[in-house]
């Protein structure tokens, strides 16, 4: 006993010391802190503060390391370690955490090292209505038939709302409607449930399908919805019968219509649907005759003739058809049906041909019997009272016979078996029934030939190209005739008629062949010897009488390209094509050093020629016109340039096959004098070899240049007899070499004017743009001074005035030169100037220009002091030049803005006023002439 006591002591003492032992080694622990927040609440937000809650210093937090105990990397809450402050670390959402519990609840764990103590914290997440409700489908479809019972439930499926409490589904909602009603029912787990209930009976015939919208509310404030479409579609039942549309049908169709056709359809509606509402269509109760005549189809209720009405036999029937749907009891309806027969004229009248004759001569005479036919019709009565005739534009007609039913086919008008050999001829018979029934009978009728026609070619006349150089023997052509005859009759000979009228025997060098009109050639032709011929060909038929008749053949030759380009410039003496020119070495780019001629026999194309370099020292220096044979310099001659240069021109024809030829040209580069005079010595020899050509020009030249000076003497005598009147603002001059009959001088700004005669003073030039005829004369005071607007102060005759409508006619760019007549040493002479206000005067002649020339020439473009005039050879005149034949004055003619000449414009000699009377008349005269063409042309 002691010892078990003993035992029991030890064994408590063991208990205390290991419970003390245990109470020193495990860490303190105290009461839970409880705290609530709300979810979704902003990252940072503080909770509370840990440690004062739980009565621990906060400055010793850090040393003893105060956290919180998480298993995870991003905790939702955090403590701060230096004042023991908890906040939310990240975004919290309730229904993520604790799903659809009651109460959420979050316990965290907090420890302090050294000494080691454990707190546990619990947030209370409270809820916020962040959810809308929402069903599980979108849409949901009902069926139910239309002979449910009022009352019926339909359960629906329960909106969700992950919210708690008030915040989740508190009720349901239904569209308005008047057959179905909304219940909510209250369940632990699944909470309120809605159920559809039908409260009046569905009619599909009516209504087939009805839309309804289930709307469910949280508890929320304000509330949040969701929203469930519900179709209900109504199922049919059969509770329709079939319905005819007509309450009676009847109709009328002729006796022997053809098996098949369709006389009546039927229609009957079943406002049913499916099977119930597909309607099919019998016969009831009919006899036998009827099914063996009539059909009736089942989907389309289309009554269909089945066997031959006759009339005769019976003229109605009545027949009973059944119309029923498809449902699992079928309901039916029965309707009557008409039918009558009505009478036709159902037998066409019969022909027959009795007797036909095989052929009918065409020249046989009137009323010549073909044929004879019976025509008769098994209907009596009026559908068997025939009318017949013969159809169409035939020379034939149908005669009655003695004998009843009988007719006879003959002759009405003159045959011509060539316009046409046989006849289908159709006789018509038709009855008097209702509608009218018409047998058509054709006879063919054939005509026999006599030789009444003569062979007529296929063209009045015949045109044929033949190419020269042809080969003898081979056919060339041919010609064609037909006859309208047939047989011997229409057997066509052709042969050449042999005319002595014409120059050309064609049967001396041409053929044809009988049979066929084949023409051939028995020599070759040459187009440059005969380019066209003329002759006649005669076709006869071999019919008795023989008949013939001709035509005219026009045969014209072409040509050929069989003749080589001749050169006919330049040609030696030797008659080679080689030639020498000799130019000026100071002449400008684009100066003609000759012109290649060239001839070919041919024509067109063949004659067509074409000139090309073939060979020449320098490419840089020449240039050839592919087309004229013009060969001109490219570019001005340099000291480096050799003095002699060969040039060989190739000259081709544009013949398929070409032909051609070479002319050289030797070009010599010499001084300018040695050209003037090799020039002067060329044109001579060239108007010797051309005076044939050039004899009547000159002639026309001569005459028109008579007329103009015997004008210009009158014009200088009507101003030398007048005594010059001007204002005292002209000033006198007096270095002129004494040859005018008037000159008048004033002054413009830094120019002076001089108005002259046929005659000039020396020193004077010509103002480029300038409109009248006036001189500029070098103004010696005011070399160094820059040019004045002219005052206003200054007159002069209103001729002279260079506004209105004149126009300057003579534009000089850089230089002016004239060129006399040949032989006569081209002038230089400098350019002035135009007046800065661009009323300039008018053009006068340069000074210098020798009394003995017989013309002058004007130039214009580029040059200068010193440079080289265009070289122009005799007879070559530039477009722009200006030639007044035996008198050294030039003349300016002045354009006005229409661009024609003003003839009426040329140089005023002096003050005269009845010049300027005249010249006015004249403007006023050709001003209303012009009116009236515009009116014309308006």
């Amino acid at each position: 006993m002691e010892r078990s006591g003993q035992d029991s002591w030890r064994r408590g003492w063991k208990w205390i010391v290991f419970m003390m032992v245990l109470c020193l080694i495990l860490p303190k622990t105290t009461g839970q802190i409880k705290y609530s927040v709300t979810e979704e609440i902003k990252e940072g937000t503080a909770v509370g503060n840990i440690a004062k809650d739980l009565g621990i210093d906060s400055n010793v937090l850090k040393l003893r390391g105060f956290r919180i105990v998480s298993s995870v990397n991003d905790p939702l809450f955090k403590v701060n370690e230096n004042d023991g402050v908890l906040y939310i670390n990240r975004n919290i959402d309730r229904e993520q955490i604790c799903q659809r519990s009651g109460a959420c609840v979050i316990n965290l764990k907090t420890v302090l090292e050294n000494p080691l103590e454990i707190h546990y914290v619990a947030i209370e997440v409270l809820d916020v209505n962040d959810h809308s409700p929402s069903f599980p489908e979108s849409s949901k479809r009902l069926e139910i038939s239309e002979s449910t019972l009022s009352g019926t439930k339909f359960q629906l499926q329960a909106a969700l709302d992950p919210d708690s409490g008030l915040n989740s589904v508190q009720q349901y909602k239904l569209s308005q409607n008047n057959h179905f009603r909304l219940e909510v029912k209250d369940r632990s787990k699944d909470g309120k449930v809605p159920i559809l209930l039908l409260q009046r009976p569905l009619d599909r015939e009516a209504v087939s399908n009805h839309r309804l919208l289930l709307t469910a509310l949280d508890g929320g404030k304000p509330p949040k919805s969701g929203t469930m479409e519900i179709m209900i579609d109504v199922l049919d039942v059969n509770d329709n019968a079939p319905v005819f549309t007509k309450d009676a049908y009847s109709t009328e169709i002729n006796e022997n219509v053809p098996p098949g056709t369709t006389i009546i359809r039927v229609n009957a509606t079943d406002m049913d649907d499916g099977l119930n509402g597909d309607v099919s269509y019998y016969f009831g109760n009919v006899n036998s005759k009827v099914r063996e005549l009539f059909d009736v189809n089942a989907a389309t209720g289309e009554i269909i003739v089945k066997g031959k009405l006759d009339y005769e036999v019976d003229d109605s029937y009545e027949i009973d058809i059944q119309a029923s749907d498809s449902g699992s009891v079928p309901l039916r309806t029965d309707k009557s049906i008409t039918v009558k027969i009505k009478d036709v004229n159902d037998n066409s009248p019969i022909i027959e041909v009795t007797s036909l004759s095989n052929k009918i001569s065409e020249d046989s005479r009137l009323g010549t019997t073909v044929a004879l036919i019976s025509i008769t019709d098994l209907d009596s009565g009026i559908n068997g009272n025939v009318i017949s005739f013969v159809a169409g534009d035939v020379p034939f007609t149908l005669m009655p016979s003695v004998q009843e039913n009988m007719h006879a086919i003959v002759t009405k008008s003159h045959l011509d078996r060539e316009n046409q050999s046989i006849y289908d001829v159709t006789i018509t018979a038709k009855d008097r029934g209702e509608p009218a029934l018409t047998t058509e009978k054709t006879v063919r009728v054939v005509v026999s030939d006599v030789n009444d026609n003569s062979p007529q070619f296929f063209q009045g006349q015949y045109n044929f190209y033949v190419c020269e150089n042809n080969e003898p023997g081979v056919s060339l052509f041919s010609v064609n005739a037909q006859d309208g005859d047939e047989g011997d009759n229409a057997v066509i000979s052709y042969q050449i008629a042999r005319d002595s009228s014409t120059d050309i025997k064609a049967t001396t060098f041409l053929n044809i062949n009988q049979d066929n009109g084949d023409i051939l050639a028995l020599k070759s032709f040459d187009f440059e010897t005969l380019k066209t011929f003329q002759f006649q060909v005669v076709a006869s038929d071999s019919g008795s009488p023989s008949l013939n008749s001709n035509v005219t053949v026009n045969v014209f030759i072409l040509d050929q390209n069989d003749n080589a380009p001749v050169i006919l410039y330049p040609v030696s003496s030797n008659g080679s094509a080689e030639g020498v020119e000799e130019i000026p070495r100071n002449v400008n780019a684009g100066h003609l050093v000759t012109k290649v001629r060239a001839y070919d026999a041919d024509i067109g194309y063949n004659g067509w020629l074409l000139f090309s370099l073939q060979q020449v020292s320098d490419h840089s220096l020449f240039g050839l016109d592919r087309y004229t044979g013009q060969i001109r310099t490219l570019r001005s001659f340099t000291e480096t340039d050799e003095a002699e240069h060969k040039l060989v021109i190739l000259v081709k024809d544009n013949g398929n096959v070409s032909l051609s030829a070479t002319a050289t040209v030797m070009v010599k580069l010499v001084e300018p004098k040695e050209a003037f005079a090799a020039s002067d010595l060329q044109s001579s020899a060239k108007d010797d070899e051309d005076s044939h050509v050039t004899f009547y020009l000159i002639i026309t030249l001569g005459s028109v240049s008579v007329l103009f000076i015997i004008s210009i003497i009158v014009l200088i005598a009507m101003q030398c007899s007048k005594s010059p009147d001007y204002t005292s603002k002209y000033l006198p001059e007096t270095n002129y070499d004494g040859t005018l009959c008037h000159s008048i001088q004033y002054r413009s700004g830094d120019k002076r004017y001089m108005l002259v005669g046929p005659r000039m003073s020396i020193g004077s030039t010509i103002v480029p743009g300038s409109h009248a005829n006036t001189l500029v004369l070098p103004d010696r005071r005011r070399n160094n001074e820059e040019p004045k607007m002219p005052s206003a102060d200054w007159r002069y005759s209103a001729s002279l005035r260079a506004g209105g409508v004149m126009q300057s006619s003579v534009h000089m760019e850089e230089s002016s030169v004239m060129q006399g007549a040949q032989g006569v040493l081209v002038q230089n002479w400098p350019t002035a100037s135009s007046a800065a206000d661009a009323e300039g005067g008018e053009v006068s002649p340069p000074m210098g220009a020798g009394v003995d020339s017989n013309s002058w020439h004007f130039r214009y473009g580029p040059g200068g002091p010193g440079a080289p005039p265009q070289h122009l050879k005799p007879g070559e005149v530039p477009p722009e030049a200006f030639i007044i034949p035996g008198s050294p004055a030039i003349i300016s003619i002045r354009q006005n803005q229409g661009g024609e000449d003003d003839k009426s414009d040329f140089i005023t000699f002096g003050k005269k006023e009845e010049a300027k009377k005249k010249k006015k008349k004249k403007k006023e005269k050709k001003d209303k002439k012009d009116k009236g063409k515009d009116d014309g042309d308006e």
